[in-house]
């Protein structure tokens, strides 16, 4: 995996690394895990992406309505089920990920219909409005930057709700009220780490259709890990995650790490 940095040969105490250490040390550990689960994601995805395509080729607003929302539940399930699982590894638990994602449809199927529901609406609602002024020739710059602002103003509060569907038994609402105060406490954390997604998704857009190749091997998992890598020790400090799961669950994060930050 040499594009990513290999630390086959370097020798190292074990436990967690730190800043871009601890990056190439998850990634070169779990890479070939998070592909196949990035297909597995995939497969949840193809009723969203057929139903909102068609809606769109059709120009039919209540269709879309109805095949985003739909569809949004259903990826909901892949989507929640890799938070799930790179939550996991972060806390280095040795995890497989078929038995992750198994595990994940049956404790958060429920928790995930909503936001699914809610993300898939606003894409599909993003695609279709953006799909029309292609269209209709009204790209401007002011356009763009309203899509830009509100894809990142979402992104910002759906990074922090993802990983508490996985992780609690909360209501929503409470959920929300936590993406709020942790974005209102680590702003520029958060922030960057929603910019990076934007312009992940925005290039991988523009390169279409050569990006489409790259989508079922880097698509998913590897943005998803990269900006949890970037916010979970804030997570872990704010939410208490290790020291919780630590309680409840003794002897699923190792030893050595018990005491280390990423």
């Amino acid at each position: 995996m040499g594009l990513f940095f290999p630390m086959d040969d370097e020798k190292l105490p074990p436990g967690r690394r730190k800043g871009f250490a601890r990056y190439r040390q998850v990634l070169e550990r779990d890479w070939k895990q998070m592909i196949l689960a990035d297909f597995a994601v995939l497969a949840t995805l193809i009723p969203y992406g057929a139903g909102v395509g068609f809606a769109v080729l059709r120009g039919n607003l209540v269709l879309l309505i109805a095949a985003s929302i739909l569809g949004g539940m259903i990826a909901a399930q892949g989507i929640a089920a890799m938070y799930d699982f790179i939550l996991r590894r972060l806390r280095d638990s040795e995890i497989w990920w078929g038995f992750a994602f198994k595990k994940s449809l049956g404790q958060n199927w429920r928790a995930a219909l909503l936001p699914g529901a809610l993300e898939g609406l606003f894409l599909g609602v993003l695609i279709f409005a953006g799909e029309l002024m292609w269209r209709t020739g009204q790209i401007t710059i002011l356009n763009i930057a309203i899509f830009a602002v509100a894809s990142t103003v979402f992104t910002m509060v759906y990074s922090i709700w993802w990983p508490q569907i996985v992780l609690f038994s909360q209501k929503h609402g409470t959920m929300l009220k936590n993406c709020l105060l942790f974005i209102l406490q680590n702003p520029w954390k958060v922030l960057g780490s929603s910019l990076l997604q934007v312009a992940w998704w925005a290039l991988t857009f523009l390169l279409l259709p050569w990006s489409a190749f790259l989508v079922p091997f880097l698509g998913i998992w590897y943005i998803l890990l990269v900006v949890v890598m970037m916010i979970y020790p804030r997570l872990n400090a704010a939410f208490r995650i290790e020291e919780q799961i630590r309680e409840q669950f003794p002897g699923q994060i190792p030893e050595e790490n018990q005491n280390r930050e990423d």
